[in-house]
């Protein structure tokens, strides 16, 4: 394993306020370095605890729709798009990262969902590489066929990685099928998601997700 001593400083991603706000200011450079963990997952379990504490509270949407509330945990495999022995790090690694995740589904209607997920990708690397995504942004129910229901989803959030000085700033591109169980349970058949990491050289993670969800509401 190579050896990475500790990260000396953390990379803040913070928008201009300009028309330029996705430039520069978002890149992190690559290094061979330990990631500061930032309190994200702290954050991400106090989105779900309010929106829990909210059940008794959600009303019907305006076209008579009741607001649903699904919360999940799902296992992941995902091409790292990096490598250490790698010239620049980037690589196609044979090696896919595994771990495990958790998303929270808005449906406000029919054809909108927001939808927020955490990932920490931890297992399956030689090379002691990790990977964490905290994201979030809109899911778009396809249609409808019998019990099984096709999306298409957009989010945007952090990513932070064993290569990186701190987080950086990522958009998701993604979609996939849930079946649902009963009235309650649905299966995360098959979730795919491609990645673009704003860092200096880009890296462009892909990889699947499968999980179950509990509606809440």
């Amino acid at each position: 394993m190579i050896s990475r001593s500790p990260a000396e400083e953390l990379c803040i991603v913070v928008p201009s306020i300009s028309w330029g706000w996705f430039s520069q200011d978002w890149t992190c450079t690559l290094s061979k370095t330990r990631s500061l963990r930032l309190p994200i997952t702290v954050v991400l379990l106090g989105i779900l605890f309010a929106t829990c504490s909210t059940h008794a509270q959600v009303q019907p949407s305006a076209n008579g729709r009741r607001v649903s509330i699904t919360a999940g945990a799902m296992g992941s495999a995902f091409q790292s798009d990096y490598s250490f022995s790698a010239p620049g790090g980037i690589s196609r690694n044979s090696d896919y990262l595994i771990g495990p995740g958790a998303y929270v589904d808005l449906g406000l209607t029919r054809w909108l969902e927001i939808e927020a997920e955490g990932r920490w990708l931890r297992f399956n690397s030689p090379e002691g590489n990790k990977e964490n995504n905290y994201l979030a942004g809109i899911r778009v129910p396809l249609n409808h066929f019998g019990r099984f229901t096709p999306y298409a989803k957009v989010l945007a959030g952090l990513g932070s990685g064993s290569f990186l000085n701190g987080s950086t700033f990522m958009m998701v591109y993604g979609g996939g099928v849930d079946h649902r169980l009963s009235r309650k349970l649905s299966l995360r058949a098959g979730d795919f998601e491609y990645q673009r990491w704003r860092t200096a050289p880009s890296l462009s993670p892909y990889g699947f997700s499968v999980g179950l969800g509990y509606r809440i509401r």
